[in-house]
């Protein structure tokens, strides 16, 4: 609505508008974001350049009715506002407390911002929650989602639709998520040197700790349906820790050594992240987070594994090629076929095509297709001596899938406990690393807490409840330590992506979900059948994974003005020195003096003692080289920096705005969506900054 203070109101343009002309629809990134421009036609910003075009005659009173799904008729008032719509649907009425606690609550647009038009207040009723948001959605469904409100949810965050539906809809929650769960361990098991039996124990064990810790951060955490599980953010530095030179070395069992090692570094580096949670450091730091430093941040994440991916897709091009075609087509190209309401080709992309590749690598097999007379798979390449199986050896090994035998040797029933696989070994400088690391998954979280808020059609949460969350996810991570996954447990990224094309935004379903997992994980046939999984397959899958989690970060960018030359420089900028400033360290390659090679893949991640940091300090040598050659820590530095100093207003940064605690208090909705139960919420009573 036009606003009546004179000192406001747009200047009329040299040429009025026809009065009867429509009003010019919001562009997209607008009914995303819920951006509020200065005039009410298109997005204006004088600083990116962009043309504003002349205010609209008048408002279109068909307003789209986001309980019913419906435009509604709402005829002006004679002193030009519009009369709220007294009856209510049933959607309005499942949740009709909201109308009276919003009366003392700050209005927040679409992306969760708080809403100052500068002019003085109005004596009129305060809009509720359903309300205020109207005028900035889109009156159409997204097929991708992303703009999730309550008439696009099937289920939204408190809703409990019964045990049926919410065991289907969390098992497909989980099923949908399955490459982000199972892929970490199916990477660095093998790296560290470990068989296809440690392969499925830590397969296992990745479900065992996933499923508790979604428990905990569904009740003790930040409250939103968020699945917790071995993140990308952890991959790289696992990787150079696994391929220092004194890792390397190792006689006996390497598998051991080294995942000790990797415990101990994510042990302290856990505690630190529950220390900048639990103490409120958290919401301070939350200052310099903003969508356009969460963007680089977490598209560098998967933009930095583009040497592992189709290298290994190369070693059996017709099964990784037929696995990624299967893949972009029904994630793209079938994403509208809807069968009985689901669209399962777009939901279950990532098991259909694992199953049908998997189907067709298992024909070619047993046809004969890999069979070479007188060449034995299971021979090592250094034991062949006819040059005719030498030169066959690596079809047979990448394209056959019979050559594994993690599920024959699995036993049935194998429960994951703590300390599993020996006394974790703590270093500083590993530790310094993985400290680093746990601020980006901090980061990370945060953006997916604020997107994932606004999907399941509740306010962004406070500061003090990200905080909480954050403190969680450092605790969820040391009992990951304790287990032995490998890496640190945080919010998956993908998630957000889930909850978006699932429509599923109810905790209920992810808790009963995280209990079948848990149930899952103690059956020791299910980690050795996913440990069995061809190496070429994993590789085609990761191709996918990683780009998808690329596009999630840049996703972030809708809550900010993602034309403004400001943000499209910053943005750049890290995105580009993410890749060139690593490519500077990582070109010093292995020590001279080293006597072991490194498959081309893993070439990034051995610049631990050898980069170009030279100093007498081997531990700074460790640390400087390590970090400054990971992808993601130059671009969260990069972006934080020039976020943070280039002049901006807060619209066009996209600066997260959080809920009020004073205000969140008041609305007996957001007390519901947030608050700890069983009376826990008490306790943190005395400590204002990690409560509601």
């Amino acid at each position: 609505m036009p606003t009546s203070d004179p000192k406001t109101r747009p200047k009329p343009a040299a040429v009025p508008p026809d009065p009867d002309a429509p009003p010019v629809p919001p562009s997209s990134w607008a009914k995303r974001t819920g951006f509020k421009p200065k005039f009410s036609g298109e997005a204006n910003a004088s600083d990116s350049g962009h043309i504003a075009l002349p205010p609209r005659a008048r408002e279109n009173n068909n307003r789209p009715d986001i309980e019913a799904g419906r435009a509604r008729q709402t005829p002006p008032a004679a002193n030009g506002e519009q009369q709220k719509k007294s009856e209510k649907g049933p959607a309005e009425k499942r949740r009709s407390e909201v109308d009276g606690a919003n009366k003392g609550s700050s209005a927040f647009a679409a992306n969760g911002h708080a809403v100052n038009s500068g002019a003085a207040p109005q004596p009129t009723r305060r809009p509720s929650r359903n309300e205020e948001v109207v005028d900035v959605l889109p009156q159409s469904v997204d097929d991708e989602g992303f703009v999730g409100r309550q008439s696009h949810m099937k289920y939204e965050l408190r809703d409990t639709p019964g045990l049926v539906p919410i065991g289907l809809y969390g098992f497909q929650h989980y099923l949908s998520m399955l490459g982000s769960l199972i892929l970490i361990p199916l990477v660095i098991v093998p790296a560290m040197g470990g068989t296809y039996e440690d392969t499925a124990n830590v397969v296992s064990t990745v479900l065992f700790v996933s499923g508790v810790t979604t428990l905990l951060h569904s009740f003790f955490g930040s409250r939103l349906p968020l699945i917790q599980g071995s993140s990308f953010v952890f991959l790289a530095p696992a990787l150079a820790i696994i391929n220092s030179p004194e890792l390397r070395g190792l006689n006996g069992n390497n598998f051991k050594h080294i995942m000790k090692e990797l415990q101990g570094a994510i042990i302290i580096a856990s505690a630190f992240q529950a220390l900048l949670g639990y103490s409120g450091l958290m919401s301070l730091f939350l200052r310099l987070i903003n969508p356009v430093v969460v963007a680089p941040t977490i598209a560098a994440v998967g933009l930095s594994f583009y040497s592992y991916g189709f290298p290994l897709v190369g070693n059996c091009l017709e099964i990784g090629v037929m696995h990624i075609l299967l893949l972009i087509i029904f994630s793209l190209y079938l994403r509208k076929i809807s069968v009985l309401g689901h669209r399962i080709f777009l939901i279950y992309a990532v098991p259909l095509g694992l199953l049908i590749t998997w189907g067709v690598a298992f024909l070619l097999t047993e046809a004969g297709a890999y069979n070479y007379k007188g060449c034995d798979p299971n021979i090592p390449a250094s034991n062949i001596i006819s040059e005719h199986c030498r030169k066959h050896i690596s079809r047979m090994k990448h394209c056959r899938v019979d050559t594994s035998h993690a599920f024959k040797s699995s036993p049935w029933f194998r429960f994951p406990y703590p300390l599993q696989w020996g006394i974790p070994v703590f270093h500083w400088k590993m530790a310094i690393v993985m400290c680093m690391v746990s601020i980006i998954a901090s980061v990370d979280s945060v953006g997916s807490y604020h997107a994932s808020s606004l999907l399941v059609s509740s306010r962004p949460p406070t500061p003090g409840v990200v905080s909480r969350g954050i403190g969680l996810e450092g605790l969820s991570s040391i009992l990951a330590g304790l287990w032995g996954t490998g890496t640190g447990a945080t919010t998956l990224t993908e998630n957000v992506h889930t909850i978006a094309v699932t429509k599923m935004g109810s905790r209920r379903a992810v808790e009963l979900g995280a209990c079948v997992l848990i149930v899952l994980s103690v059956v020791g046939k299910v980690g050795g059948f996913i440990a069995s999984i061809p190496e070429v397959m994993v590789a085609a899958l990761l191709c996918f994974m990683w780009a998808m989690l690329a596009a999630l970060g840049l996703s972030n960018l809708r809550y900010s003005e993602a034309g403004s030359s400001r943000n499209i420089i910053i943005v750049g900028l890290s995105l580009f020195f993410s890749l060139s400033i690593p490519a500077y360290f990582q070109q010093y390659g292995i020590s001279p003096n080293s006597n072991f090679s490194v498959p081309s893949y893993f070439q990034p991640y051995i610049v631990t003692s050898h980069g170009p940091f030279r100093t007498k300090y081997e531990g700074v040598n460790y640390i400087m080289n390590t970090l400054l050659s990971l992808n993601m820590v130059i671009a969260f530095i990069v972006a934080v920096i020039l976020d943070n100093t280039v002049p901006g207003s807060r619209q066009e940064r996209g600066v997260y705005v959080w809920s009020d605690s004073e205000a969140a208090r008041r609305e007996s909705a957001v007390v519901k969506d947030y608050e700890l139960p069983f009376r826990v919420g008490r306790i943190f009573r005395w400590v204002k900054w990690v409560g509601l």
